[in-house]
């Protein structure tokens, strides 16, 4: 059989956490499944030092949604809980949602406390799908956002996500290559990645391949003889410059005595990278080799490779690992998913969570995000709109604080309004075909590009501005008032 992801195998309708099974269950014996309501997926905070974040993860969601069913190896377990009634579990043995989505497309840029995804239907089906959104979107978006700064770090040198060996499980492998490939990685070392995802894959060879040979040209002949034109040498395993530098100069000069017009290629991965790469260069420049590719690794993250950038290492492409893969200095993305109206009849209701903290209070409604760009392209801001609300789309853009939805803010100067969303399934019925992943890496490209340079800074970044619209505002500020109106 084909490889498949995670998302598109049958029997995932236990991937959830158990009180969505109960709440679940509560409302189909309390007579409530029925009852139409909103929910919304964003995220409260951005990883340390980001100005953006890169969605994705939805086109696995969606494939999720599309083969939600419960088996009777699933029934049966779930009988085995003493926590359903026998109706209930009939119930579910016919279960197909009828959800409708709307989201950002996978590779958009998104920012704090803004709707990226929006489901909207039966509270039942709602309800059940939270945590497989969360698990899904809330990984994915990390690790996309995570590749996107160490490609800034890398100013468009190729970086090559090497994490699979430290990846939290083998779809955590999987999942990890697809987001880092979206979020701007040239190529995996993950060959299921590859295979499922059509992501160009590579690597070279590791120390135990020197160490297995007499010597270490013998080993860098053998691997020249097997892939005369892909061959990167590994160069560290016993003296960098005394040994590996001068044994991959003689074994890249018999591949082009011998007709190969091979790039000369090595790979550091141990010692001072910026120092040993300088030296390298210079040795195989001055031998004759020209334009030489240099591979760091090495547990780099954006932070490591922008400091070899100001030292001026000779290295022009790099290989991430555990930092990427892992997202090693923010180890969660803080996404939730609230409810945010209910129907009464033809009418929506807008719901409200009230906190002590302000920041988390959600804001209420069904909400409809646009993002307003300058007469250059560049994103200003992003307001959200009440559905079906009217919207100005050039000029200043009046709105509120989402903080303190008192207080008035505006967007000067807007030249073009777009819409965030896209409905991608309605009432159950797919209406968007799932991209190609490089054209959802395309996308990622192109807003990134388009991102004013002080949103992509390493540090301290600019804050995005993301308003609510007056009427979402007013609305927000009554509740807050007077939550009893919802």
């Amino acid at each position: 059989m084909p490889a498949k992801p995670w998302c598109q195998r049958e029997g995932l309708a236990l991937l959830t956490d158990l009180y969505e099974l109960t709440m679940v269950a509560g409302f189909w014996k309390e007579r409530r499944a029925d009852q139409r309501v909103c929910f919304e997926y964003f995220f409260r905070r951005l990883p340390p030092n980001a100005g953006f974040a890169v969605a994705a993860g939805l086109g696995p969601f969606l494939q999720y949604l599309e083969n939600l069913r419960f088996s009777d190896e699933d029934i049966a377990y779930l009988d085995t809980l003493g926590l359903f009634d026998e109706a209930f579990l009939g119930y579910l043995r016919g279960f197909s949602p009828s959800l409708t989505v709307r989201a950002a497309p996978e590779g958009s840029l998104v920012f704090p406390y803004e709707p990226i995804v929006q489901v909207e239907g039966r509270i039942l089906e709602a309800q059940l799908v939270e945590t497989a959104l969360l698990n899904t979107l809330n990984y994915q978006t990390l690790i996309a956002t995570k590749a996107a700064r160490i490609c800034l770090a890398a100013e468009g040198e190729p970086v090559m996500e090497f994490g699979l060996r430290r990846a939290h499980g083998p779809d955590g492998g999987l999942s990890g290559s697809r987001a880092a490939y979206v979020g701007g990685c040239a190529s995996t070392s993950n060959v299921l990645a590859g295979k499922i995802y059509d992501i160009p894959v590579s690597g070279t060879h590791a120390h135990s391949w020197v160490m297995s040979f007499p010597s270490e040209l013998e080993a860098f002949r053998a691997f020249a003889r097997n892939y005369p034109d892909r061959c990167v040498l590994l160069v560290d395993t016993y003296d960098t410059l005394r040994s590996g530098v001068p044994n991959a100069i003689t074994a890249f000069k018999e591949l082009h005595a011998n007709g190969h017009k091979t790039r000369p290629a090595i790979r550091l991965d141990s010692g001072d990278l910026a120092k040993l790469s300088k030296l390298a260069h210079g040795m195989m420049t001055e031998s004759g080799l020209t334009n030489p590719l240099i591979v760091a690794s090495n547990d780099l993250d954006e932070d490591l490779i922008a400091d070899l950038k100001r030292q001026g290492a000779k290295i022009n492409a790099w290989g991430v690992g555990t930092h990427l893969i892992t997202s090693g200095d923010c180890p969660a993305l803080s996404g939730v998913y609230k409810l945010v109206a209910v129907a009464d009849g033809e009418t929506w209701r807008p719901r409200i969570k009230i906190s002590s903290n302000i920041d988390k209070a959600t804001d209420p409604g069904r909400k409809h995000p646009v993002r307003f760009f300058d007469s250059l392209g560049h994103p200003v801001g992003d307001v959200l709109y009440t559905n079906g609300e009217p919207i100005s789309r050039t000029g200043d853009i009046e709105g509120r604080r989402r903080s303190d939805p008192h207080i008035r803010a505006r967007i000067l100067h807007a030249a073009r309004g777009e819409d965030l969303f896209e409905t991608y399934v309605e009432r159950g019925e797919r209406k968007i075909a799932q991209p190609p992943l490089a054209d959802i890496r395309e996308r990622a490209q192109r807003g990134i590009a388009s991102l004013p340079d002080e949103f992509k800074r390493l540090r301290n970044p600019e804050i995005y501005r993301v308003m609510l619209s007056e009427s979402v505002g007013r609305g927000k500020a009554e509740l807050l008032e007077n939550p009893d109106l919802a």
